[in-house]
C-alpha cells in the first residue's frame, strides 16, 4: 500500500487478518439505469471484481450494507424524497433486495436510511478504528459519504477503485480523487 493519494493493485486481494471488506450498497435500485434513475452505468463491470473482494475476505469478514428509504428522517430528506418520490417504498420492496451475485458473501448486514454507513450499526460489527476495505455503489454518493467519517473517526480506509459503481465515469473519478486527497488515513487501491 502506500499513502498520500497514490494508487497501487490490491495486493493480490489478500486481505490483512484483522481487515473487513464493507460492500456498499450492492442493491438492486443501484445495479442499473434500467432498473431506477439511481442505477451506476458501471455496475455491470464492477460487480465481479465486488464477488472476487468477497470471496477473498470471506463471509465472516464482510459486511453488505443497504440503503432504505426514511421519509421521516426530516430536514433535507424531505425535499430529497420530493425529487425521488420512487424510492420511498418498504423496506422489502425488490428495489432494494441486494443482487443474487452478493446475497451469500456477508454474515453481516447493516441498513441504514442515510447515504454515509459510518454508524452505530457497522460500528458494532467492525470496532470503532477498524481497516476497512471499501466496494460498492455508488462512489460519488454512498461510498465517499462512508470512507470519510470513518477516517475521520480514526478507521484506515483501502478504497478498492476497481470495485466501486460511480453514477458516471467522470463523477467515479472525482470522487475518487476527492478521496484521495485523505491519505494516509483513505488509500485508493
Amino acid at each position: 500500500m502506500t499513502t498520500g493519494g497514490e494508487r497501487t493493485a490490491y495486493e493480490g486481494v489478500t486481505p490483512a487478518d484483522d481487515e473487513w471488506l464493507v460492500i456498499i450498497d450492492p442493491q438492486a435500485i443501484f445495479a442499473s439505469p434500467e432498473t431506477s434513475p439511481w442505477g451506476s452505468p458501471l455496475w455491470v463491470q464492477t460487480v465481479p471484481r465486488i464477488v472476487e473482494l468477497a470471496r477473498a475476505f470471506g463471509p465472516e469478514r464482510t459486511v453488505v450494507t443497504r440503503f432504505v428509504a426514511d421519509a421521516g428522517l426530516g430536514g433535507s430528506w424531505g425535499p430529497y424524497y420530493e425529487d425521488w418520490p420512487f424510492a420511498l417504498v418498504p423496506d422489502d420492496d425488490p428495489l432494494y433486495a441486494v443482487v443474487p451475485e452478493l446475497r451469500s458473501a456477508a454474515r453481516h448486514v447493516v441498513t441504514e436510511p442515510t447515504f454515509g454507513k459510518w454508524g452505530a450499526g457497522l460500528r458494532a460489527i467492525v470496532g470503532d478504528q477498524p481497516r476497512l476495505a471499501l466496494a460498492g455503489v455508488s462512489t460519488d454518493c454512498c461510498v465517499i459519504a462512508t470512507a470519510l467519517p470513518a477516517a475521520d473517526a480514526g478507521a484506515t480506509v483501502h478504497v478498492v477503485e476497481s470495485a466501486c459503481a460511480g453514477s458516471s465515469p467522470e463523477n467515479h473519478e472525482r470522487a475518487i480523487a476527492a478521496m484521495a486527497l485523505f491519505g494516509p488515513q483513505i488509500t485508493i487501491v
